[in-house]
């Protein structure tokens, strides 16, 4: 749990810590949508999810963040891949596009159950990896003020856009903070003879259970702590709030947000009008 980054900011200065909050969030999201947009053929898919792929892992490394880190917040879905993978096995499409796999007494596996459980990995990756560059990029007062930027219509119908926003931005802060905790209480547990990897399931499933109570009175006194805190700074979520830092749109926010949209455009369009580049080239492989 210790490389589990979601939510830490990662200091630095780059041109992506650099770029404002709010278009950060809106190139999240369309980069988001361009993951789990749906091609022609297989060969578009895989094609296009590599690049994606590539996008965003230049982006990682723009942020100082490790490709381990995705990996490491990763390690516990295998289970949830195998069991897609078995699902898809067990319970196929109508409509085969790719060959059959294998045939045992009758029972026939095609390669589409291997193609879809990969290719749900892969969304599973950069979803995660689009998430860490946000949170790693972005301080937590900038995430709180792009946020409720973007609720601020919603005052028009008495919407509390900046508790919103606050509670949000204190959620994500804290992600990494609980997982710490989890980890001392494993390791407090485990001292005392409490085994949390050997045994039948019943055994760690009741090892586990032994972390509830210690997790619960940590967060509980976590929030009192942060919230006496506000109070004695003043803060006031009914009271007009003014700002010592305001954020302003430059020049290199609008050329990543226009990149970010070019290719946002191109995947739509290319999904909207079915087309296939490997297939109008004669190299259509899958």
């Amino acid at each position: 749990m210790k490389a589990f980054a979601l939510g830490r900011y990662v200091p630095g200065n780059s041109w992506l810590h650099r770029l404002d909050p709010r278009l950060k969030i809106l190139s999240t999201i369309l980069l988001m949508v361009c993951v789990f947009l749906n091609y022609s053929s297989w060969t578009m898919r895989y094609a296009m999810m590599g690049i994606m792929f590539l996008v965003i892992s230049v982006l990682l490394w723009m942020t100082r963040m490790s490709f381990r880190s995705v990996l490491s917040s990763l390690r516990h879905l295998w289970f949830m891949v195998v069991f897609v993978l078995v699902i898809y096995i067990f319970m196929p499409n109508s409509v085969h596009v790719l060959p059959v796999a294998w045939e045992l007494n009758g029972w026939v596996v095609y390669w589409d159950a291997f193609a879809e459980a990969g290719r749900i990995l892969l969304r599973l990756v950069m979803m995660v990896e689009l998430t860490l560059i946000l949170t790693a990029s972005t301080k937590p007062l900038d995430l709180t003020y792009a946020l409720e930027w973007y609720l601020t219509p919603l005052k028009v119908f008495h919407f509390p856009s900046a508790e919103v926003a606050m509670t949000i931005s204190i959620a994500l802060r804290f992600i990494p903070t609980l997982l710490e905790d989890t980890n001392r209480v494993m390791k407090a547990q485990s001292s005392r003879g409490v085994d949390f990897e050997h045994g039948s399931l019943w055994k760690r499933l009741m090892g586990v259970t032994s972390l509830v109570i210690p997790l619960f009175v940590s967060s509980f006194m976590r929030s009192e702590e942060l919230a006496n805190a506000m109070e004695c700074r003043g803060y006031d979520p009914r009271a007009k709030r003014t700002r010592y830092h305001i954020l302003k749109f430059h020049w290199r926010d609008l050329l990543g947000f226009f990149l970010v949209a070019a290719l946002f455009a191109f995947c739509v369009t290319t999904v909207a009008m079915g087309l296939d580049y490997f297939a109008l080239a004669g190299l259509e492989v899958l």
